[in-house]
């Protein structure tokens, strides 16, 4: 009986010391216990509760500047003559430009016989009625004059010719002070009381110009410049 219990008690103690590793290869059982530890040097924090930070957008390409736009050609010219055009037709020219075709300017060939700018007292009714206008003019200190005695514009008194009409403006200027209040300025004509006129402008309004030109003067319509 006693040895039934004394082997009993060998084998609870061979049994403990197993199952708590007393017993078999030592070597075995350390690297068991190597193979289920944790290796740090893989460990890898992936976060720490916080939100993961928004990865930056690439900046937006700057849009290319716009390309400068080709300049406008330059618009296309026409130019329109006469060689011979009384006062009042010169004046419906005006009328008909300054109303309806401002694009335009009126040139006067001032290289033409007769051309430039004057300033002048419009024809007196007679050679008398002249001659009392200058001896006036001289009265009042005015020695730069001479009366026309021919032509269109006979018994008119010119008072000064120039090249320009600010040139001849000023000329008028200078002579109101003086008390001459009938001079004016205005364009030279020719001996026959004619003018040489030209219109410059865009070509494209040329028809409309040309038609209204033909109601204004319908019996001396311009010529093209050559």
């Amino acid at each position: 009986m006693k040895i039934l219990v004394f082997l009993l008690v060998l084998a609870n103690l061979l049994f403990y010391a197993f199952s708590v590793g007393l017993l078999g290869s030592s070597g075995s059982d350390e690297s068991t216990r190597v193979g289920q530890q944790l290796h740090p040097e893989r460990i890898r924090i992936v976060g720490n509760g916080a939100a993961p930070a928004a990865t930056a957008e690439p900046a937006a390409a700057e849009e290319p500047a716009p390309a400068a736009e080709p300049a406008a050609p330059a618009e296309d010219q026409v130019c329109l003559r006469w060689t011979a055009l009384s006062r009042v037709e010169a004046e419906r020219v005006g009328r008909v430009v300054g109303s309806t075709f401002q694009a335009f300017s009126v040139i006067q060939n001032s290289a033409a016989e007769g051309g430039g700018w004057w300033v002048h007292i419009p024809p007196l009714a007679s050679r008398e009625a002249a001659d009392k206008k200058a001896r006036e003019l001289k009265a009042m200190g005015v020695s730069d004059y001479f009366v026309v005695q021919e032509g269109a514009l006979r018994n008119a008194i010119s008072l000064g010719i120039f090249s320009t009409e600010k040139a001849a403006q000023e000329h008028l200027a200078g002579l109101q002070p003086k008390g001459v209040r009938s001079a004016r300025v205005g364009m030279r004509p020719d001996k026959e009381g004619n003018l040489q006129l030209e219109l410059r402008g865009p070509a494209k309004d040329k028809d409309a110009l040309l038609a209204a030109l033909a109601e204004a003067l319908p019996k001396n319509p311009p010529k093209d410049c050559q």
